[in-house]
């Protein structure tokens, strides 16, 4: 059965966690992103935590720059990106590659039923990055209105989970949405430039993100032109 309510965000332990428990039911997903909160399995050993940190953090879509020696490579590579063409794929293989690394994944088969329906809805995205018929990397996330997050990448040739964040970002600067939700600074997203939020912040700019018209990916930018 679905949520139906989660507790006050300002319940929050030190560590975001709002709730322990439930399922993931879609509409428990819905509920969670459209208050803020957001599902992560710790492992398949322990129960569902959901959380909602503070601070959060996001990319500022305005201040975002790519490092040169990226830039000289992505002007070099033969890379392409597609948008919501392999959805399930990123999502699984996402899965098969970290759950091989150091760190593992929070990935369970749970939550790849549940993203993939959350997909199947319109509130979920993947971002493909190719090298001819080959799928070597992208990321997935879900998106509520003009709120859109970023919820795992992977890659498997040099680059391509940072083409494809990189590009998700340009389109999104260009439609003229602000943040881009990567939810905590990890080693990776810091080192791109994701910064932190406070929670009552992010949570004002969500709401103003949940009054606006779903995000349409069709005319999204597929170069790797990106003009951030």
């Amino acid at each position: 059965m679905p949520i139906v309510k989660f507790p006050p965000i300002s319940s929050a332990d030190d560590q975001g966690i709002v709730a322990i428990g439930g399922d993931l039911h879609i509409e428990s997903l819905k509920l969670a992103y459209r208050q803020g909160i957001f599902p992560w399995p710790i492992s398949e050993d322990y129960p569902l935590a959901w959380f909602s940190p503070d601070p959060r953090a996001v990319f500022e879509t305005s201040d975002i720059h790519i490092p040169k020696k990226l830039a000289k490579f992505i002007r070099n590579c033969d890379y392409k990106i597609t948008y919501n063409t392999a959805f399930e794929k990123i999502i699984t293989r996402a899965r098969e590659i970290h759950k091989n690394s150091k760190e593992g994944t929070w990935i369970t088969p749970e939550v790849i039923s549940a993203y993939v329906q959350l997909f199947r809805e319109g509130n979920a995205y993947s971002v493909e990055v190719w090298q001819e018929k080959e799928l070597i990397g992208g990321l997935y996330g879900v998106c509520f209105g003009h709120f859109i997050n970023g919820e795992s990448m992977f890659h498997e040739k040099d680059n391509a989970s940072k083409i494809a964040l990189f590009s998700i970002l340009h389109n999104v600067k260009k439609m003229g949405i602000r943040y881009y939700d990567t939810q905590m600074v990890t080693t990776i997203t810091g080192s791109l430039g994701a910064k932190e939020l406070k929670r009552d912040d992010f949570l004002g700019y969500l709401g103003e993100c949940l009054e606006k018209d779903n995000i349409n990916f069709v005319n999204f930018e597929r170069t790797l032109d990106f003009d951030l």
